[in-house]
């Protein structure tokens, strides 16, 4: 999956995220797990308003996301803020990850995860990031829940209307794999120029995702609401995961 001319729109169409939260957040669990500075990467960074704050906060962030035109956004706001040297940024499909190297922590937000799947690539991902991962190191991702799929998603059509663009998503969902199956269409209110994609979500359940980061050598450390970052709820449309790597790949 991967977003393409959506990029361009992101920013705007995604503004009611809030990233300061998200982003006191995330620093607030990697500073509990003694991670305060060191390489980090951004597994799924998008257009980059978390791995341009994660770089201002001290830490060498790797930017990864296999569209080109969501890292052309960063790249030219990382300019900007004069953060180039600061962040490194692939191109790369998350399930042929290769950082040359290991990292201390790693974070994935707003869904990355969701959209990997079925399950056998779901665990790929997991075990790629176990790969790079140092020991003590941390492990942060979000998914939407089964509840979000099966109560908010499935067969609903929702709309955005941004200053310069109008987004309309149709939703399927499939409850025997868990899919749902996403029609985006964006038009540009200057030009009229309408630009289609389908993108793809799978949702698991919370033994499944605890079962698989302890196969990679994850101990889950605390689990909470991934949009307010309270305890979760039956209702939680999104989880955020902290793990903690218990071993280097060597010493496995």
């Amino acid at each position: 999956m991967a977003y393409n001319e959506f990029a361009y729109f992101y920013d705007e169409l995604n503004a009611a995220a809030d990233y300061d939260a998200l982003y006191r957040y995330v620093t607030q669990r990697l500073t509990e797990q003694g991670v305060t500075d060191g390489i980090l990467a951004d597994l799924g960074c998008g257009t980059g308003e978390l791995t341009l704050m994660l770089a201002q906060a001290g830490y060498d962030v790797i930017g990864i996301d296999q569209s080109e035109e969501m890292l052309s956004v960063l790249r030219d706001k990382a300019d900007e803020l004069g953060l180039t040297g600061r962040i490194l940024l692939l191109r790369q499909d998350l399930l042929q990850l290769d950082l040359y190297g290991t990292i201390r922590a790693a974070v994935s937000t707003f869904d990355t995860f969701s959209h990997i799947g079925p399950l056998d690539r779901f665990e790929q991902a997991i075990a790629n990031a176990a790969f790079f991962m140092e020991k003590g190191g941390v492990f942060l991702f979000d998914l939407n829940t089964p509840y979000k799929h099966e109560k908010v998603l499935a067969g609903q059509t929702f709309e955005l209307d941004a200053d310069d663009a109008l987004c309309r998503w149709t939703n399927r969902y499939d409850a025997a794999t868990g899919q749902v199956d996403m029609d985006i269409e964006i038009r540009d209110k200057e030009s009229g120029e309408v630009c289609r994609e389908r993108i793809t979500e799978y949702a698991y359940d919370l033994d499944t995702v605890r079962a698989l980061l302890d196969r990679y050598g994850f101990t889950l450390v605390e689990l909470a609401d991934g949009e307010d970052f309270g305890p979760v709820r039956p209702d939680s449309q999104r989880w955020i995961f902290t793990a903690l790597k218990r071993y280097t790949q060597q010493e496995k």
